[in-house]
């Protein structure tokens, strides 16, 4: 079912709404992006991609190279990339031109063989994360992308937090550009783009150890770095980016402390819940993730229903694939920023970034 098709608040319902101080996404048609927007579009922007599930993946049989189908979609995903600023938008994504772009966000599953042990994988996963660190370097002119990048790590980048790409992202924040501010273990930061500020939490948001269940994928103290975070920023009224790779409403369930089943659980709920009380009373203005391989966009309130965007806490996007060596159906999100809103479109391809489109559907939304 096309996301667009979840959103239960009509798209003139929307766009009345946004004279109120704390409007709703609306989900729009490209001739109604003008009309939402007002005189937004003239202010300065700021403006990012988001990728995720790229999954590099080497050669099984001759580890030290990558699956050539696999090393071109994730190639070409690059260079479209990096030919995006200044192209023309289409009619049906609300015209305009694409802005200067401020760096790439990545959802994570950098790599696709680090979730394995043993064997030919450790050789796999580290020539999958030396293409990618090639691929994207990581401040805009040390690989082929032209921008600064912004990963977090995901489940086939090391559930145990404990692998060459996640020590390769430790080493990565060390030499980040702009970062305000690094967890203790070295693996989640923050960074300001203008106005908004931004947070990269890993896997999952949540806490292990103690007198805690054990978690399936460990968080890495991500929780505790995002409620130091978020008090040292301050502002409560500050507009705040997310993100993490796991989808939320899956584990967005009521927990009680004997239940085994959330042992397998990829999201602890008791750490759901804890991510939802802790950013609750924060201006979040969207919650960037990947892992389902599927593009999904709603609001979320701590349970695991699908909300209407006025009734939720934090609206959510969840990412399709990005260069996955499966088929050729790939995206992306194309995100602007202005003083005063949020608009996010989607950037597609069917042929593994041969050749690229957008996506009718537009969600915006005014701060």
């Amino acid at each position: 079912m096309d996301s667009s098709q979840t959103m239960l608040i009509s798209r003139r319902d929307a766009i009345l709404s946004v004279a109120g101080t704390a409007a709703s996404v609306a989900v729009l048609r490209g001739n109604e992006l003008a009309a939402f927007r007002g005189d937004a579009d003239a202010k300065a922007k700021t403006a990012f991609c988001f990728v995720t599930d790229t999954h590099y993946l080497a050669d099984k049989q001759n580890p030290e190279a990558m699956d050539s189908q696999s090393a071109g979609i994730c190639r070409r995903l690059v260079e479209t990339l990096n030919k995006l600023p200044g192209e023309r938008i289409a009619e049906k994504a609300g015209s305009g031109r694409v802005s200067e772009i401020s760096g790439v966000i990545h959802g994570g599953d950098l790599v696709d063989s680090a979730d394995k042990r043993g064997g030919v994988y450790p050789r796999m996963y580290a020539t999958e994360f030396a293409a990618f660190e090639a691929d994207y370097g990581l401040n805009g002119s040390d690989g082929l992308l032209n921008y600064p990048v912004y990963e977090v790590y995901g489940n086939h980048d090391g559930p145990q937090g404990d692998t060459l790409v996640v020590e390769g992202i430790k080493r990565r924040n060390k030499q980040r550009p702009g970062l305000t501010k690094v967890s203790s273990n070295g693996l989640h930061y923050s960074w300001d783009w203008k106005t908004v500020h931004f947070i990269n939490l890993g896997i999952v948001v949540g806490q292990s150890g103690g007198d805690l269940q054990r978690r399936r994928y460990a968080p890495m103290d991500s929780l505790q770095f995002l409620k130091d975070d978020l008090q040292q920023m301050g502002d409560k009224t500050r507009p705040v980016v997310i993100t993490q790779h796991v989808d939320l409403a899956r584990y967005s369930i009521a927990y009680t402390k004997d239940e085994q089943k959330f042992l397998q659980m990829e999201w602890h709920p008791q750490d759901v819940k804890s991510f939802h009380e802790t950013v609750e009373p924060f201006h979040v203005i969207a919650n960037f993730f990947g892992h389902t391989h599927r593009r999904e966009i709603f609001g979320w309130n701590g349970t695991p229903m699908r909300q209407q965007f006025n009734e939720a806490d934090v609206d959510a996007f969840n990412g399709d694939n990005s260069s996955h060596f499966h088929g050729g159906k790939q995206a992306f999100f194309y995100v602007e920023l202005s003083e005063n809103d949020l608009v996010v479109r989607e950037v597609v391809t069917d042929d593994g970034w041969r050749t690229h489109g957008w996506a009718e559907t537009i969600w915006g939304k005014k701060f």
